[in-house]
């Protein structure tokens, strides 16, 4: 690949390297640690860079078997246009989130989008009546917050009260009002766990507890369920040294547990999805920064770059995707300082990492930040301080495919001087 020292000269900093090299093997990792029926969901949200997500849906090849690629999953009719520009069927597309307008609806189902998952029964009822209206039918995936859970680590995302789906303790009394909305049909379920997973053991005992409700409530609620999604938790290191976890042992007890609960997935009934994001992405990305200053104070150091959360890790503030500190180099290496580094915003919580170790540097040094694939630029403080946004350079081997930017822009077509 092209080195990051002559990318960050070439295109300046701040700026995201993305290696499609790498998102074709995290894919392959993953294909091979499910069974070959299953479908894999790629969380749009996690890096909707037209390039990634074309790089997505291109099919591989396994044991000699060709192997379609990931479908989308999305949250916005944003996100549903990268997906569409990118090359990807509207028909495979999984539309997700509790509060979808009538709007975004009527425009996904004219643009093709014919599966939802539905967080609640008015949003199913919306669902309809917009079918109805259009003349079209939804296949509704109803999400399940399980009332209980298996794995007692990681970020959950489930067993607590919640905006995101029904609960599970509540479904079988709602049967005949789920299985009555005109404009829509319950095709199935969908589940999403928990998120990051901290072990493979941990996430498997979460995969069969998931499958082992799917199977339960498809009996309370007498529906032969054609799709079951039944989540994520794959993991991977965000922006410190590390590797993504290969699942050896995932492949076998997802078989043996579908196996158990659904006889007949192996030929689709039902079909079962997987869905990712941050491990499909996050090892292909570096985020290039660039040191501008440096400065002490009443006895600390501080590395001051040119980018800093307007440029990653706006999302910290929610306290789940930023780690305390990012980890530029490896722990145990040369480290001539301990020192913070921090962003250009004038702003006390523009941190990347707080009183870490770092080699010397000096303005003019680039930092590069791993494993900053996922929840980059479009999880960050864009348009704080109308600073503009990083480039996004796309190579594949030694190859620049893309290089781009992110545009504020103002739209006064809304009118003036109303």
């Amino acid at each position: 690949m092209t080195g990051h020292t002559e990318l960050a000269k070439r295109f300046g900093t701040p700026s995201y390297v993305y290696d499609l090299d790498r998102v074709a093997a995290a894919k392959r990792d993953l294909f091979a640690a499910l069974p070959d029926e299953v479908d894999v969901f790629y969380a749009v949200k996690a890096n909707p860079h037209p390039e990634i997500v074309r790089e997505m849906g291109v099919a591989q090849e396994r044991g000699g078997a060709r192997r379609r690629g990931c479908r989308a999953e999305i949250s916005s009719v944003g996100e549903l246009t990268a997906v569409l520009d990118a090359g990807l069927d509207a028909a495979e597309v999984l539309y997700t989130g509790p509060g979808k307008t009538d709007e975004e609806i009527a425009e996904a189902l004219a643009r093709g989008v014919r599966l939802f998952s539905v967080e609640s029964l008015g949003d199913l009822r919306h669902i309809g009546a917009v079918g109805v209206r259009l003349g079209v039918v939804a296949d509704c995936l109803l999400r399940v917050n399980s009332v209980s859970a298996s794995a007692s680590t990681s970020i959950r995302m489930t067993g607590v009260p919640s905006q995101f789906g029904f609960d599970s303790e509540t479904l079988p009394a709602l049967r005949d009002e789920l299985t009555g909305v005109p404009g829509t049909t319950v095709a199935g379920l969908h589940f999403f766990p928990l998120s990051n997973s901290a072990d493979e053991p941990s996430l498997i005992a979460e995969f069969q507890h998931t499958i082992a409700l799917a199977a339960q409530l498809q009996d309370e609620l007498g529906v032969a369920f054609r799709f079951v999604d039944i989540g994520g938790g794959f993991a991977a290191p965000y922006a410190v040294i590390g590797e993504r976890p290969v699942y050896g042992a995932l492949r076998a007890a997802l078989a043996e547990s579908l196996d158990t609960h659904f006889p007949g997935w192996r030929d689709g009934g039902p079909r079962i999805a997987c869905e990712s994001g941050r491990y499909l992405v996050a090892d292909s990305g570096t985020l290039l920064v660039g040191v501008v200053n440096l400065k002490e104070s009443r006895g600390r150091r501080f590395v001051i770059l040119d980018g800093g959360i307007n440029s990653f890790g706006g999302m910290s503030g929610l306290g789940r995707i930023l780690p305390v500190s990012v980890r530029p180099y490896e722990t145990g290496a040369p480290h001539e300082q301990l020192a913070s580094l921090v962003g250009p915003l004038c702003t006390p919580g523009d941190i990347l990492g707080r009183d870490i170790e770092l080699p010397a540097l000096a303005p003019g040094d680039t930092v590069a930040i791993p494993n900053a694939g996922s929840y980059g630029v479009t999880a960050s403080l864009l348009m704080f301080l109308g600073r503009p946004a990083p480039a996004e350079i796309v190579v594949r081997g030694p190859e620049v495919v893309s290089a781009s930017r992110i545009q504020h822009t103002r739209d006064y077509e809304l009118g003036r001087g109303l």
